[in-house]
């Protein structure tokens, strides 16, 4: 089966050469991909649930890659020992769990080279975690598919400080590089914000309208912020690193 975009662009982000660990492996897709396209030499397929790990089972064997992916039923990074991976890829799940597993996993993370998260929700609040448990984002990208839109963000240890609360909502690399598809999303954000405001300037005034109105309008300056902060971007100055 073809890899779909989001995996395909969480590829891109792994380095060449590293043996993977992927968390949450599903139907193991990605780890078959990895194998097949040279990029690593050895997959650790994990999920925390039989059914999709006896799914990833029969594509590895189907595909002949027994030798090359091991799978392991895993509560997050539970089953991974030190030193295993270089690399650990978490995607399709909550940023909320994401960061708890990383938290839980801390020790064997410590001896990893990067990780690459692709978190479904609270998008801020990975990299706020990020920031504060030492680790720095030298990457990013975001994708569309499926009427979904996929940001990702490639880590390594090191100190990071985004300063600007549009930088934790929509990712410093990707503001700085105008990526279309953060443009597209942002877009597509002010459309839905303007609605809802549309709708709640109709209503009667009460308490709670009142703390809606406030919210979407903070959220709006916030979008427009990020809008702007594109447009007046010279792309030859940009430092792909966060520092």
């Amino acid at each position: 089966m073809p890899l779909s975009e989001r995996l395909k662009a969480v590829e891109m982000l792994i380095t060449p050469g590293l043996t993977v660990a992927d968390v949450g492996c599903d139907h193991g897709y990605l780890a078959i991909h990895l194998i097949k396209e040279g990029i690593s030499p050895h997959v650790i397929a994990m999920d925390i649930n039989k059914g999709p790990l006896e799914r990833a089972r029969e594509h590895v064997w189907a595909a002949g890659l027994n030798d090359d992916i091991e799978l392991r039923l895993s509560d997050g990074l539970d089953e991974l020992k030190n030193g295993e991976a270089g690399c650990v890829v978490m995607a399709g799940m909550g940023g909320r769990l994401m960061t708890d597993i990383m938290t839980r996993g801390k020790e064997v993370l410590s001896r990893v080279k990067e990780v690459i998260l692709q978190p479904q929700s609270e998008v801020e609040y990975v990299r706020h975690f990020l920031e504060d448990n030492g680790y720095r984002i030298i990457s990013e990208d975001i994708v569309y598919e499926d009427s979904k839109f996929y940001p990702m963000m490639k880590t390594v240890h090191g100190d990071m400080s985004l300063k600007e609360d549009i930088y934790y909502k929509f990712g410093c690399i990707l503001l700085k590089e105008e990526h279309p598809v953060l443009r597209m999303f942002l877009l597509s954000e002010r459309e839905r914000l303007e609605a809802v405001k549309a709708e709640l300037d109709k209503a009667p005034s009460t308490d709670r309208v009142d703390e809606g109105l406030a919210k979407v309008q903070k959220e709006l300056e916030t979008i427009n912020n990020a809008l702007e902060f594109c447009e007046g971007t010279n792309p030859v100055t940009i430092e792909r690193v966060i520092k």
